[in-house]
């Protein structure tokens, strides 16, 4: 991951985790999200429309930092770049992908759980790591467990996986996470319901808390 998408990511502190089935849903998500003060997103490569989604974020909404998620494949890696994904991240660490993300020069962080994971990455020289699932494996306390070995390295995570409003905080104070994913602040349940107005609100909150927490 190269500093200045690493940057960015720290400096949005909020990463918004989409999963879209239709086009309609894309744009007032995106404004909606916009409107709460995130611009960062995850766009999950789990469904048809999703490259498609990645490229009308990159074309109409270029304050938007958009990510491609869920990329198992150097295929799919290949793909999101060329649909104007700034970044891609994984929900493991797969040495192909790794390899061909490097050759493309696409910043990407990979999914890690074990001291293993971040050796591994490290041999790449990922310093931001997707820590996932992060509350189903132990949390922040699991989390800073395992990073301490190599706390002299200046390694920082972006967690997700089962955080939202009211976990989010014991993550966001914490300096070794540079942002927090949460599906839960666009939930597919909210997109296909079109709650645009409780979406923009998600927002706000997770944003407000997280800047809070930064602030301390």
């Amino acid at each position: 991951m190269n500093i200045e998408i690493q940057n960015r990511i720290k400096d949005a502190g909020i990463v918004a985790v989409l999963i879209f089935h239709e086009k309609k849903e894309i744009r007032p998500t995106i404004e909606a999200l916009s409107s709460g003060g995130v611009s960062a997103i995850e766009l999950t490569l789990r469904t048809p429309i999703a490259l498609e989604a990645i490229t009308i974020v990159h074309t109409h909404y270029p304050h938007i930092l958009c990510g491609a998620g869920t990329v198992l494949s150097p295929r799919q890696l290949s793909a999101a770049q060329e649909a104007g994904a700034d970044f891609a991240v994984a929900p493991g660490l797969n040495r192909k992908v790794m390899d061909e993300a490097k050759r493309m020069g696409l910043p990407f962080a990979p999914g890690i759980t074990t001291a293993s994971d971040i050796e591994s990455a490290l041999e790449y020289d990922c310093t931001l790591l997707k820590f996932f699932p992060a509350e189903k494996i132990g949390g922040i306390a699991y989390l800073k467990s395992l990073n301490a070995p190599y706390q002299h390295l200046g390694l920082s995570y972006l967690p997700l996986g089962g955080i939202n409003e009211a976990n989010l905080t014991s993550y966001a104070k914490e300096p070794i996470i540079a942002g927090i994913g949460g599906s839960w602040i666009a939930s597919s349940s909210l997109i296909a319901a079109g709650d645009w107005d409780a979406i923009e609100k998600n927002a706000r909150f997770a944003v407000k808390r997280f800047r809070e927490e930064r602030k301390q």
